[in-house]
């Protein structure tokens, strides 16, 4: 099994991002080596897109996962559905302010993840972690790469599942509203394990 699991930089008003710090944990983890591509997006919408279609083009893989992190959650937040738009109240990290655009102009109006979320909400819930559902992904970055990831798979005709995790804030950053960041971390991983045991 190969699975990619992404994260993001730090961006304005984050800045430490919490998915970036998950995402190297595991990486840096022997056990995962095999079969788990890591990588760090940068906060951009066109690039960070552009990325993870080259990775999934160049792997192939069997799962994507993306995270990231939504201030102001106080749970691991499962996204149900990545909509074809981006439509941001602030800029990425180039400056670039979209709204009311789409991602891809042609491309159908939504994408539902195909992560077995039912069997993350189980695994997270039975380690006393917070967790829901979320039927928004928002319209910033993480939203885009999330539609992004699943149009590439769609348009490729891989067998891939996809989807997208949204985190809080870490409690170690001063965050009001969050996590312990070995808390998110063990989530995270408790998500992986039901892959790898499926």
């Amino acid at each position: 099994m190969t699975i990619i699991l992404t994260g993001f930089t730090p961006f304005p008003g984050v800045a430490i991002n919490p998915a970036q710090v998950i995402v190297e944990r595991i990486a840096s983890d022997p056990a995962y080596q095999p079969y788990i591509i890591t990588e760090i997006l940068p906060t951009v919408f066109q690039t960070a897109g552009e990325r993870l279609r080259a990775l999934i083009r160049q792997h192939h893989p069997d799962v994507v996962i993306c995270l990231g992190v939504a201030a102001g959650r106080k749970k691991i937040s499962l996204e149900r559905f990545a909509l074809n738009i981006n439509d941001a109240s602030k800029p990425d990290n180039s400056g670039l302010l979209a709204q009311g655009q789409p991602i891809i102009p042609d491309g159908q109006h939504a994408y539902r993840s195909t992560l077995p979320l039912e069997q993350f909400y189980t695994a997270i819930d039975s380690l006393g972690i917070p967790v829901e559902y979320s039927n928004y992904a928002g319209a910033y970055v993480c939203n885009h790469v999330f539609y992004t990831a699943q149009h590439e798979i769609d348009c490729s005709g891989l067998n891939t599942r996809a989807g997208f995790i949204h985190i809080p804030m870490m409690t170690e950053a001063n965050a009001e509203e969050g996590l312990p960041i070995d808390t998110m971390t063990a989530a995270i991983k408790a998500c992986l394990a039901t892959l790898t045991q499926r």
